[in-house]
């Protein structure tokens, strides 16, 4: 049983039927999480220190690096199953309609920068700040989430059950006679 499984287990109905009916999504959310975590430590890393005087090229290089992050899990584990396209193809498709994703991401910081002047002198530090995140943590990330789930589906992964899904068994349950 998938650790995803195991989860699903646990939670009650109707829930989990709702869970396990958008698993592939359930799955992209996880990505998601994982590469929002990793975005914001480089982000505010690189904002605070190397780049202290350049926040959007610090967003710009943190999205790129989540951003490759993000193709080998979702390739490997949200849409697994999905496929139809030659490894090379996927590939420039996923890292193009992430591209778009990263332009759609920095819009809002760029607003809250340099058209809001959301930024020290013009406001203090703290106020800067939350405004660097509210910017491009929430609202950039959520807008460019949706229309990356949209052009991963539609175009980088667009064959569902194109990848036979692998159904691993518990080596124990094997041994007992339980699979």
């Amino acid at each position: 049983m998938s650790i995803v499984e195991s989860v699903l287990a646990q939670v009650p109905e109707p829930l989990r039927s709702v869970l396990i009916k958008h698993r592939e999504l359930l799955k992209f959310v996880i990505v998601g999480g994982t590469t929002f975590v990793i975005d914001n430590g480089i982000w505010f890393f690189l904002k605070l220190t190397i780049l202290e005087s350049k926040p959007i090229t610090a967003k710009a290089i943190a999205i790129i690096i989540a951003m490759i992050v993000s193709y080998i899990l979702n390739r490997e584990w949200s849409f697994r199953t999905r496929g139809g396209r030659e490894r090379h193809h996927e590939a420039a498709l996923f890292f193009l309609i992430s591209g778009g994703g990263l332009a759609i991401n920095l819009v809002p910081p760029l607003v809250s920068r340099y058209v809001l002047d959301l930024e020290v002198p013009h406001v203090e530090r703290w106020v800067q700040e939350v405004a660097d995140f509210m910017s491009g943590s929430v609202i950039g990330m959520l807008l460019a989430m949706f229309f990356r789930f949209w052009g991963f589906r539609r175009w980088v992964f667009p064959e569902a059950n194109a990848r036979p899904r692998i159904v691993r068994v518990d080596p124990v349950d094997e041994e007992l006679g339980h699979s």
